[in-house]
């Protein structure tokens, strides 16, 4: 199936992008002309968000609470759910395309129990060629949907000396690396239907969710592969140098990955109850030659070793968010 060509103004170029996976995707991303013109991104992207979401409402009479991002191959997440409504990417007006293998590409509508949740299975990146404030569109797009808490997994790289592969990670912090150097998702002017112009990140992870987290793993017998720590952010696409492991490990990071802070940091925009979950698929490398190189599908066979307890992990948090939501 190939997807709809994003339609694009005068000021925009079309970029093609092919990733080779179980079968080629050839993809249509649109990429501003001019990377300065925050306004007519910005722009662009309000009334994108709009279409978006005029278009799914019409698709599924759900209207959930609690939304989650699959990180890579976590898309066996949706299987919890059921009577599910499927949204194609590719059949959605203006909505991006997942390029990356390891992300199916649909929004899954479904119940849990009587929790109505959303699973979006397929991210975007900026590495993908995809501008910052179009990864984050999905975000916006569940909040006008009604999400009020959002849970965000990746596959991440241990940075600390004494993570596995195969453990999971409760975010209690973030390093947002391309952010301090000015690749943020909220730079350009503001929407006011969203948040306010200044969002403080000082509790970007909810508190009372990391603790539903903890129980959970405790209730699962998992407390032997739960770890808190701090998620650093980086770009990609290209796997970190050692000095570069080095750095992020001098300053506190405890995982490093190429996703989840933009989507965090627009769902605080929004007021959303954020909870994050990091599967360690891989042990950074800090001996250069001497150490093994980090590759894709090292993530991927590590997440299908996990797929059975994240899946179990993630159905519990969401019960547990279930019987919070009713008291």
């Amino acid at each position: 199936m190939t997807p709809k060509t994003i339609t694009e103004t005068n000021e925009c170029a079309r970029m093609k992008v092919i990733c080779s996976a179980s079968k080629t995707k050839n993809v249509a991303i649109t990429q501003d002309s001019d990377a300065l013109s925050s306004v007519d991104v910005s722009t662009k992207t309000q009334d994108r968000v709009d279409t978006i979401f005029e278009y799914i409402s019409k698709q599924t009479a759900y209207r959930p609470k609690v939304g989650l991002i699959c990180g890579s191959g976590l898309g066996g997440l949706s299987n919890c759910l059921k009577n599910v409504d499927t949204v194609p990417y590719d059949s959605i007006p203006e909505f991006p395309q997942s390029t990356v293998e390891g992300h199916i590409g649909d929004f899954v509508f479904g119940q849990l129990s009587t929790l109505s949740v959303v699973c979006l299975r397929g991210r975007f990146h900026t590495y993908e060629g995809y501008h910052i404030r179009e990864t984050v569109l999905p975000v916006r797009v569940l909040y006008l949907l009604g999400v009020r808490y959002l849970i965000v997994t990746n596959a991440a790289g241990a940075l600390h000396p004494d993570y596995h592969i195969g453990d999971f990670m409760i975010l209690q912090d973030h390093l947002n690396l391309p952010g301090l150097a000015g690749l943020h998702p909220l730079v350009g002017p503001n929407d006011f239907r969203f948040g306010p112009r200044f969002t403080p990140l000082t509790e970007c992870y909810d508190a009372n969710l990391q603790q539903i987290a903890l129980q959970t793993a405790e209730k699962l017998h998992l407390t032997d592969r739960i770890r808190q720590g701090v998620y650093c952010f980086v770009s990609g696409p290209t796997y970190e140098t050692p000095t570069e492991c080095k750095l992020l490990r001098l300053v506190g990071g405890d995982a490093v990955g190429m996703s989840t802070v933009p989507e965090v940091i627009v769902a605080r925009h929004c007021g959303m109850h954020v909870l994050g979950l990091s599967l360690m698929t891989n042990k950074v490398n800090y001996l250069g030659s001497d150490g093994p190189a980090a590759s894709h599908q090292e993530v991927l066979d590590a997440v299908r070793a996990s797929q059975k307890e994240i899946e179990m992990y993630v159905r519990e948090i969401l019960l547990a968010i279930q019987i919070q939501l009713k008291e």
